[in-house]
């Protein structure tokens, strides 16, 4: 084979080497771009704040039970409806709207008696379970948006033949944007205490590489006493109760990780 042929082939055997081994090392530069870029911080410091935001409930929610006994289902029944429809009349009649009474509960259970039975005399144990009646129950979720009314409200739905009122808190209808002012202040407070620490130690911060907010966002509402909500069936009267709203306390706590260096 001629000299100029080989050092020719030689030549672009090289060019050819080189090349590739230039596209490798381009190769390998971009994957480490990407690949030092996931890497986890390693030297971090952790944080938390706390944000409290307070305002004044503008719902009063409580629970009414009625529960009616007959020897007849139909009759127990026909007698808890009566008492039910007028009760949620009277709610209308006081200003709460049909889509603040919600029924949350209804039920039929049948009554039995254990009564004993004798066979010549002797009595049997156990004796023999008869049916006496029926029970039919039936509970309502009441939403009352004038608050100031809560009391009066309550007085006149005592008067009225429930069995039970319950449950009764004051909460705030829309606390999305009230929970949002409080994680704020939370997260203020996380990096202020951020840059206290990194002072302290010496450090600058990179940047925030964790977030969690546990057991934030959530809200205290005022519950009203038991005692305040009783009213003499008895006589069928019931005295309007002095139900004092306060205010609720919304909390967020946030945890914050930082990078530093």
């Amino acid at each position: 084979m001629p000299p100029q042929i080989v050092v020719k082939a030689v030549v672009i055997a090289l060019a050819a080497f080189t090349i590739l081994a230039f596209v490798g090392v381009l190769k390998g530069l971009r994957e480490y771009r990407f690949i030092g870029a996931g890497v986890s911080a390693t030297n971090t410091i952790v944080v938390s704040g706390e944000g409290e935001v307070f305002a004044v409930p503008d719902i009063a929610t409580f629970s009414i039970s009625i529960t009616e006994e007959a020897k007849e289902v139909e009759a127990a029944q026909a007698e808890a409806t009566r008492k039910a429809n007028e009760i949620i009349a009277y709610l209308k009649d006081a200003g709460v709207e049909e889509r603040d009474i919600k029924t949350t509960n209804y039920n039929v259970y049948p009554r039995y008696e254990y009564r004993e039975t004798s066979t010549n005399g002797i009595v049997r144990p156990g004796g023999e379970r008869v049916l006496v009646g029926f029970e039919v129950s039936q509970s309502l979720t009441v939403k009352v948006r004038a608050t100031e009314k809560a009391g009066e409200i309550l007085s006149g739905v005592g008067s009225r033949g429930v069995s039970n009122v319950s449950g009764l808190s004051f909460t705030i209808d829309d606390e999305d944007e009230l929970k949002a002012d409080a994680r704020e202040m939370a997260i203020d407070d996380a990096k202020e205490k951020a840059e206290s620490l990194a002072r302290d130690l010496r450090v600058d911060l990179v940047r925030i590489v964790g977030f969690s907010e546990g057991g934030g966002g959530y809200s205290e509402p005022f519950y009203a006493r038991a005692e305040t909500l009783a009213f003499d069936s008895a006589l069928g009267s019931a005295q309007a109760p002095d139900l004092p709203v306060g205010e609720n306390k919304i909390v967020s706590n946030v945890t914050i990780t930082y990078e530093i260096r």
